[in-house]
């Protein structure tokens, strides 16, 4: 219940001074409006499922989820809030003490996707690949979805990763491969993921 708590105060606060620094004082009141709003959900799931033990791990990840890595955090938050608002329903038994949040069902049924903390339609197969999503934005911290999102646009403008794909066993014949078969699996994070875990999409 604490870092529920806590959780939702640090979202009202982050909220509160994006808010003031992009539109002053009724920057500031929309802001908080918006962090009270996205921290309850989050809080309360954090809380409901017990996400975060009370243990060193469980409170120096907790720390790092909401300072160094917060920005990965909000976009979480974010993405549960749409989650749950279709529908969606939080795992519970899984996200217990794994100092992330699951979402049962997923945005497709072909992919789990993972942002900040909250993992959805992911499974024992592909759990690891996730989690090294949530490693790698708990090590970049505010770096992170830049990065990401800079390497999509590079990879998507100028495809690079065409000269060691692997055009047999994935041939890039039509125009949505291009993104599924190709860019997708290539960019750095998922690369990596995949190396620990997963076979990329054919």
């Amino acid at each position: 219940m604490v870092f529920g708590i806590l959780s939702a105060a640090v979202h009202v606060a982050a909220g509160a001074v994006l808010g003031q620094l992009v539109g002053g004082g009724v920057g500031l009141l929309i802001g908080a409006g918006i962090g009270l709003l996205v921290g309850a959900v989050f809080g309360w799931a954090v809380a409901a499922a017990e996400v975060y033990s009370a243990s060193p791990r469980g409170v120096f990840l907790f720390v790092v989820d909401h300072t160094w890595s917060l920005l990965n955090t909000l976009v979480g938050a974010m993405y549960l809030a749409l989650h749950l608002v279709f529908g969606h329903s939080l795992d519970r038994v899984t996200s217990r003490h794994s100092c992330r949040v699951n979402v049962v069902e997923g945005v497709s049924p072909r992919y789990a996707t993972t942002l900040g903390t909250v993992c959805a339609g992911s499974g024992p197969g592909i759990q690891r690949h996730e989690d090294v999503h949530i490693f790698q934005a708990r090590l970049l911290g505010p770096l992170y979805i830049p990065l990401v999102l800079a390497n999509y646009v590079l990879f998507t403008i100028a495809p690079i990763w065409l000269l060691y794909h692997d055009h047999t066993g994935a041939p890039i014949n039509r125009f949505t491969r291009y993104f599924e078969i190709g860019v997708y699996p290539h960019v750095w994070n998922e690369a990596i993921a995949y190396r620990i875990q997963g076979t990329p999409p054919r």
